[in-house]
């Protein structure tokens, strides 16, 4: 994806976790993609996903930890 697509500054670690900028998280929340679930979130798979470059990064059923970072979300799977 070129630089102007939306999510092009995900960033994946080596242990599977990632991070958005917080504009992003607010963005999935605010459209119902993400839910909360107790302290965790969930992806919601009757809410629309907006495209991610990888498009496995929230799958459905799973829920994940969620740490904000400076001006980044830090993900985790639960």
């Amino acid at each position: 994806m070129d630089e102007q697509s939306p999510f092009a500054d995900v960033r994946v670690f080596e242990d599977g976790s990632f991070s958005i900028p917080e504009l992003k998280w607010r963005e999935l929340i605010f459209i119902g993609a993400l839910r909360a679930d107790a302290e965790l979130y969930v992806r919601d798979p009757s809410r629309p996903l907006p495209p991610f470059e990888r498009a496995e990064l929230f799958p459905e059923g799973v829920r994940f930890h969620a740490t904000r970072d400076g001006r980044r979300v830090a993900l985790r799977r639960a």
